[in-house]
Formats: structure tokens, C-alpha cells, sequence
């Protein structure tokens, strides 16, 4: 049976679920799970709904059918086709339990994605990266060559038909037209809650500050540095007993699950970017398999 998930985005309005289930149901199409949300401060409505189609119905032909319903309600509609794996470039500096974390989740199938290539200005991970069997790309970037540097980039994601771009503590800010032309398409990892202790350092201004909580965020990168619509959250507590090493150690384990969670979200069209905030939608118990967090 074919497998799908339908993304929809549109101002709320009464008779959007009736026809979007009527028209599944007419097509032969069961669904497995379903979420929506309404913004009752903007009046936009999210939803995504998993289904089967029973009948064997493919994709192109689900998505012209829908199409008189995406104009009635001026619809932002997708229809994916559950079972396609979602391309992926990491992107890693110097700090590499991110990298790591995700190519584990990657090998054992947790994280059912194609890793396409890991992009680095230094060479410290790529051992390990090619021991993946996975393309390593060294990119150096300073000062004066950063237009050319993201030119080359772009070429690695043109060439790999990347779908999305992690930067898994890749510590060099992104042009602001590289971020608008790949808006929604790239996912950072902030260590630390947004917007706090900004900078270089989080760990240790949070030591000075005596705070008892740190933190992770894990957001879409935009032209506004580590402001963009944030995904994912989690904290770690911590005593007054820890030193700054401490902290360091255990915001690298939250950094790495508060990541791994919005990569996972992302790839299964669960993240709905909602201005400057996202709608995230829960993995479901009722949803597909590879759906739920490894």
C-alpha cells in the first residue's frame, strides 16, 4: 500500500477537514493519523494528516484530484510520498557530538534519512566521516573568500539534490542572501535558550550568572542571527557544585537530542513555519513506523 502525508496551510475556515477526509475517503485512501491546529491570533490553520492509499492510487494522481480543494481554500497543500527519504547535508567545524550523534542515529535507522555529504572548514571529522562512506567536503572560509566559499556550497547542494542543511555546531555565520535563498531549509543548533547568552561562550556566562538551568535550541536559521523560528527546546539542571566543564559536558548531550528531535520533525513534515514561531506537530503512536523518535 502507498503511503503519504499531506501538509496543509491556509486561513481557517469551516469545511477544511470535512474536505480534506471526504475527498481521502473517496479516493480510497485510509487515514492513519491526523493533527491541526488553529491560530486564533493570526486565523491560520495547519494540519497534516499520514494515510494510506488502499487502492494503490499514486501520488500525481492524489494531487491533481486535490487540487480543485487547494483553490477553493486557497490552500499551501503537499502531498509526500511517505516512503522517500529526505536528503541531507550536515554541516560540522570543530565540535563534533552532533555529527556523531546524528550519523548514529543514521546508521542504526533512527533517523531514516540519505546523508549526502558533510561540509567542514577543518579536517578534523573527516576520518570518521569517510569511515561512514559518506563524501567529505572541505570548504575553507575566511574573510575575503566567504562569496566564493558559499558559491561552492551551493554547488555541493545543487549537485546532492540537497533537501535540507543541519548545521551540527558548524560555527560560520551564513550570508543573508545564502539564508533567504534556503529559507525553511536549514536547521541550527543554538547552544543555549534563545535569546541568552549569546555569543561565543554560553556555558561560562551561564556559570558566572549562577543560572541552575541550561538549555538547547535547536531553530530555522535566517538572516537574524539564532533567531529563527525555533523547533526544539530542552534543558539540563545543574548545582552550584559544577564547574563550567561540567556545563559544557552536559549542554553537548542536550544539544545533540534537542537537534536530532527538530531534524526528525522536519523530515516527516511535522514542522509548520507560523511567522516568526513554528507549529510542531507530535510523532503520533498511530503513525507510520519511521515516524517515531529513535
Amino acid at each position: 500500500m502507498n503511503k503519504f502525508t499531506l501538509t496543509v496551510t491556509c486561513d481557517s475556515r469551516r469545511g477544511i477537514v470535512a474536505a480534506i477526509s471526504g475527498y481521502l475517503a473517496g479516493q480510497g485512501c485510509n487515514i492513519v493519523d491526523s493533527s491541526q491546529f488553529d491560530d486564533l491570533d493570526t486565523g491560520r490553520f495547519f494540519m497534516r494528516v499520514s494515510f494510506i492509499s488502499e487502492d494503490r492510487v499514486d501520488q500525481a494522481a492524489l494531487i491533481e484530484g486535490f487540487k480543485p480543494i487547494i483553490a477553493k481554500f486557497g490552500m499551501d497543500a503537499k502531498i509526500h510520498d511517505a516512503t522517500k527519504r529526505m536528503r541531507i547535508l550536515l554541516m560540522v567545524s570543530r565540535f563534533g557530538h552532533c555529527l556523531n550523534d546524528l550519523l548514529y542515529r543514521w546508521k542504526t535507522g533512527a533517523l531514516p534519512v540519505d546523508i549526502v555529504g558533510v561540509v567542514s572548514n577543518h579536517f578534523d571529522h573527516q576520518k570518521v566521516v569517510l569511515n561512514h562512506d559518506i563524501p567529505f567536503h572541505h570548504i575553507r572560509v575566511t574573510k575575503e573568500n566567504k562569496p566564493q566559499a558559499e558559491a561552492q556550497l551551493m554547488d555541493v547542494v545543487g549537485q546532492t539534490g540537497t533537501d535540507l542543511i543541519v548545521l551540527a555546531r558548524y560555527m560560520q555565520v551564513l550570508s543573508d542572501q545564502l539564508c533567504m535563498r534556503l529559507s525553511g531549509q536549514i536547521i541550527n543548533i543554538h547552544h543555549s535558550f534563545l535569546p541568552s547568552f549569546k555569543g561565543a561562550h554560553p556555558y561560562r556566562q551561564a556559570y558566572k550568572r549562577g543560572v541552575k538551568l541550561i538549555g538547547a535550541t535547536a531553530h530555522y536559521v535566517t538572516a537574524d542571527l539564532d533567531e529563527g523560528p525555533i523547533i526544539e527546546q530542552d534543558t539540563a539542571r545543574i548545582t552550584h557544585a559544577q564547574s563550567p566543564e561540567d556545563y559544557v559536558s552536559l549542554g553537548r548531550d542536550v544539544e545533540s537530542q534537542v537537534l536530532a528531535r527538530a531534524v526528525h520533525a522536519h523530515i516527516h513534515h511535522r514542522i509548520f513555519i507560523n511567522g516568526s514561531r513554528t507549529v510542531v506537530f507530535p510523532a503520533s503512536p498511530g503513525s507510520f513506523a519511521s515516524e517515531r523518535v529513535g
